[in-house]
C-alpha cells in the first residue's frame, strides 16, 4: 500500500482521540507511558483545540501542540492531526454573530456546544481556511504527523443553516444547477400548488411552512447542503496542501447519519475513516455494527479503511447508555478488523473529568489501570500486534446490496403511502438475512458496473433515474441475479412518479410494474404464500401489481390484495430478477433468500446462530476471523494457524461464547466463507 494513501504507520493503527488540553502537564508524561504499555501508535489530536490554538482572532498559539506532539514523537506514537473546525471560539461567534447557525424555524443557535457555525458563512469559511494553513505550515513536514483529520463527523450535530447567507448561496446553487427559472419550475412541478416563481429572489430555503414544503425542493435541500459541507471540507484540505502533502481524512458515520452522500465524500478523502457507536436499545446492534463496516469498506473501493472512533464501554448520548460486557469491545474490534478496517481507534483515550462526555467510555477510564476496561486496551492492543499481518489485505463479495443517499433523502420526506415503510429499516432486514446466513456483502450505487457480483440486492430503491435502471437492467440480461424489494423505482432524480408509472423503468427488468400501493392500517398484517405452499407473514405494506411476463413465485393470502401476485420472478436475458412487493421481516425473508440464492449459485455458510465469519484475502493468505455472539463455546472446522493464541496450528477453531479467533489460512488450504 503506497504511503501517499495511507498514514505512516507500520502496524494495524491503534489509539483514539486524545485531548491533552484538558488535563494539566504533569498528566501528559503519564498518558504517554500508559499508551505504550497498552500499545498505543497513532492519537487524534486537536480536533476542538481552536480556542488554545487562536486564542484571539489572528494570534496563534502553537507552544502547546508543539510539545505534546514532540512528546508523542519521542515515545514512538504518532500524531493524526485535527483541524479545529467543528468548534469555533467564543471570540468568534461574538465578532461574527452572523456565522451562527439559523434552525428551520428561525431561531438562531448559541453558543456552547458544536457544530454551532453557518457553513455558507464567509467568516467561517475564511477562518478555517486560515486555521489549516497555519497548522499545515507549521507541521507539513514534523515527522510525528502522519495524517490530517479534519473537521469531525460532518453534518453531525447541524448540517442544515437556515440563514440569510445559506439562502443566498442556496439561490446561486439552484441557478448553477439549473440555469434559468423555466428549468428549475419544471424540475420541481411548481404549477402544483400555485408554487411558481418568477424571480430567484423568491426561491427561499424550505424552511417551516404550515404544511409541508415541496418534496422536490426539499429533495434539492438536502443535496446542496451536501454540496455545503463538502465545499467547506475542500477549503481546509486545499489550505493544508499548500504545505503539506500527508493524506488526509475526515471522519464518516456509515448509516449513522444521513445528511452526507458518503459515495460523492469518499473521492475526495486519501483514506476513508468512519466513526461507529452501538445503538443501545438494539439487542443485536453487533449486526449493524457490521452493516456500516461493509459500508464504509464499499464507499472506500474496497481499499482498507479506518475505525477513526468507537467506545469502549458506554457512550453518553443515548437514552439508556448499556455499558460493553467482558470482551464485548474486543469483539467489536475485530469484527471491523475482519471487515477491512486496518486502524481500531477509540473516542477518547483519557475519561473527561468536565463537559458533556463525561460519562462516554474511553481507553483510560475514571477507575483507573485497576480496572476489566484498561485490562481490556492492554490486551487488546496486544491481539492487535499479534494480526498485524492481515494490515493490507482485502474482503471479497459476491453479493452487492444497493444503497444510495439521494433515495435515502427523497424515501424519508412526508406524506409517503405508509410511515412504517423506512429506508433504513429495509437496508437492515435485508442485510441482516444476508448476515445471518454469513454471506459477506459489498455495498454498491444502482449506476456503478455490478457485472462482477452473482446477486444484487435493492432494497430500499424508492428514487432511482432511468439510468440506474438501465444499468440495473442491463446486469440481468448479462448474466445477473436482481432481488428487488418494495416501493422501488416510484420516482425520478426530482422526486416525480415515472412516465408510464410505479417502476416504469425497471418493468423490462422485472416483468411487473405496481398499478397502487396498498399500505395496511396500524398493527395489520396479512399473509403471502409461495408456490411451494409456504406461508409467509407480513406487516405494514402489500402492492397491487400487474404482470408483464414475470411468473408468480408467492401469492398474497389476506389483506388488501388478497389473492393477487406478491412475488414475481422475471427471466431477463441471461439473467433473472424478482420482485419482492411485501414487506417481509429477516426471519420470512430467510424463504425468498433461499430461491434466490439457487438462481445465483450463492451458498450460505450453514454456521450455528451468532456465529459471524468474514474472510480477508492476502496475496499468499486468507486471514478468517470468527466471532462468536452467543454465549456458548462453538467449533469450526479450519486448517491454519490461530494467530491470537501464539500461531499455534489448528485443523478446527474453538471459539468460546463471547469470543473471538483470528486464523492465519494458506489460499491452498481450507479457509472460512469468504
Amino acid at each position: 500500500m503506497a504511503d501517499s494513501s495511507w498514514p505512516r504507520v507500520d502496524a494495524i493503527a491503534y489509539g483514539g482521540d486524545y485531548n491533552p488540553e484538558q488535563w494539566p502537564r504533569e498528566v501528559w508524561l503519564e498518558d504517554v507511558a500508559l499508551m505504550r504499555e497498552a500499545g498505543v501508535n497513532l492519537v487524534s489530536v486537536g480536533i476542538f483545540s481552536w480556542a488554545m490554538l487562536e486564542p484571539r482572532e489572528g494570534e496563534y498559539d502553537f507552544a502547546w501542540l508543539d510539545d505534546i506532539i514532540s512528546l508523542l514523537h519521542d515515545n514512538g506514537i504518532s500524531v493524526d492531526l485535527g483541524t479545529p473546525s467543528v468548534s469555533p471560539p467564543a471570540w468568534f461567534f461574538h465578532t461574527y454573530p452572523e456565522a451562527r447557525v439559523t434552525d428551520a424555524r428561525g431561531t438562531v443557535m448559541g453558543f456552547g456546544s458544536r457544530g454551532m457555525a453557518s457553513h455558507a458563512a464567509p467568516e467561517y469559511r475564511e477562518a478555517v481556511a486560515r486555521m489549516a494553513g497555519a497548522l499545515a505550515e507549521r507541521y507539513g513536514d514534523h515527522p510525528a504527523v502522519v495524517l490530517w483529520h479534519i473537521h469531525n463527523e460532518y453534518g453531525v450535530p447541524v448540517a442544515e443553516d437556515f440563514g440569510p447567507r445559506a439562502v443566498a448561496s442556496w439561490q446561486r446553487w439552484l441557478k448553477e444547477r439549473y440555469v434559468d427559472l423555466d428549468g428549475l419550475n419544471a424540475a420541481w412541478g411548481t404549477a402544483f400548488w400555485g408554487q411558481r416563481y418568477g424571480e430567484w429572489e423568491h426561491v427561499v430555503a424550505p424552511a417551516a411552512t404550515p404544511t409541508i414544503a415541496n418534496p422536490a425542493m426539499k429533495l434539492d435541500w438536502a443535496r446542496f447542503t451536501d454540496d455545503q459541507l463538502r465545499e467547506c471540507f475542500l477549503i481546509e484540505k486545499d489550505a493544508i496542501r499548500e504545505h503539506a502533502s500527508q493524506p488526509v481524512t475526515t471522519n464518516f458515520m456509515a448509516h449513522q447519519s444521513w445528511n452526507v452522500d458518503l459515495w460523492k465524500w469518499a473521492e475526495l478523502v486519501d483514506v476513508v475513516s468512519d466513526d461507529h457507536y452501538l445503538w443501545s436499545p438494539d439487542p443485536d446492534a453487533h449486526v449493524l455494527l457490521s452493516l456500516a463496516a461493509d459500508l464504509t469498506r464499499s464507499v472506500a473501493g474496497g481499499k482498507p479503511w479506518m475505525l477513526m472512533e468507537h467506545s469502549t464501554s458506554a457512550v453518553n448520548w443515548q437514552g439508556r447508555n448499556i455499558a460493553k460486557r467482558p470482551g464485548e469491545m474486543r469483539r467489536n474490534s475485530l469484527a471491523h478488523l475482519g471487515r477491512g478496517a486496518d486502524a481500531i481507534m477509540f473516542f477518547q483515550w483519557r475519561a473527561s473529568r468536565s463537559g458533556a462526555e463525561k460519562f462516554h467510555s474511553a481507553m483510560l477510564p475514571h477507575a483507573g489501570t485497576d480496572s476489566r476496561l484498561w485490562r481490556e486496551v492492554v490486551e487488546l492492543g496486544d491481539d492487535l500486534k499479534k494480526v498485524a499481518s492481515v494490515k493490507g489485505s482485502l474482503v471479497e463479495a459476491d453479493v452487492a446490496v444497493l444503497y444510495d443517499w439521494e433515495s435515502m433523502w427523497a424515501h424519508e420526506l412526508e406524506w409517503r403511502p405508509s410511515d412504517d415503510l423506512q429506508f433504513r429499516e429495509r437496508i437492515r432486514a435485508h442485510y441482516e438475512r444476508l448476515w445471518r446466513d454469513n454471506v459477506t456483502v459489498d455495498f454498491a450505487h444502482p449506476s456503478h458496473d455490478l457485472s462482477r457480483y452473482k446477486l444484487v440486492v435493492a432494497p430500499s430503491s424508492y428514487l432511482m433515474t432511468a439510468e440506474s435502471a438501465a444499468n440495473l437492467t442491463r446486469y440481468v440480461e448479462g448474466g445477473g441475479v436482481l432481488l428487488v424489494d418494495a416501493f422501488a423505482a416510484a420516482v425520478d432524480e426530482h422526486d416525480a412518479v415515472h412516465p408510464g408509472g410505479f417502476m416504469a423503468p425497471l418493468k423490462d427488468a422485472l416483468g411487473v410494474t405496481c398499478d397502487e400501493y396498498l399500505p395496511l392500517r396500524e398493527g395489520g398484517s396479512a399473509a403471502v404464500v409461495m408456490d411451494d405452499g409456504t406461508e409467509l407473514r407480513f406487516t405494514a405494506w402489500a402492492e397491487d401489481l400487474k404482470l408483464s411476463g414475470a411468473e408468480v413465485v408467492a401469492t398474497y393470502a389476506g389483506g388488501p390484495a388478497d389473492g393477487a401476485p406478491a412475488i414475481t420472478r422475471n427471466a431477463r436475458g441471461e439473467g433473472h430478477a424478482w420482485y419482492l412487493s411485501a414487506m417481509l421481516s429477516t426471519e420470512a425473508l430467510a424463504s425468498v433468500y433461499e430461491r434466490v440464492y439457487a438462481d445465483a449459485w450463492v451458498e450460505p455458510a450453514g454456521l450455528p446462530e451468532g456465529v459471524e465469519v468474514v474472510t480477508r484475502r492476502g496475496d499468499e493468505e486468507d486471514f478468517v476471523v470468527v466471532l462468536n455472539h452467543g454465549d456458548h463455546e462453538v467449533r469450526l472446522p479450519m486448517a491454519g494457524t490461530d494467530m491470537l493464541t501464539g500461531g499455534v496450528p489448528v485443523s478446527e477453531v474453538t471459539v468460546a461464547g463471547g469470543g473471538a479467533a483470528v486464523v492465519r489460512v494458506p489460499l491452498t488450504g481450507q479457509g472460512g466463507e469468504a
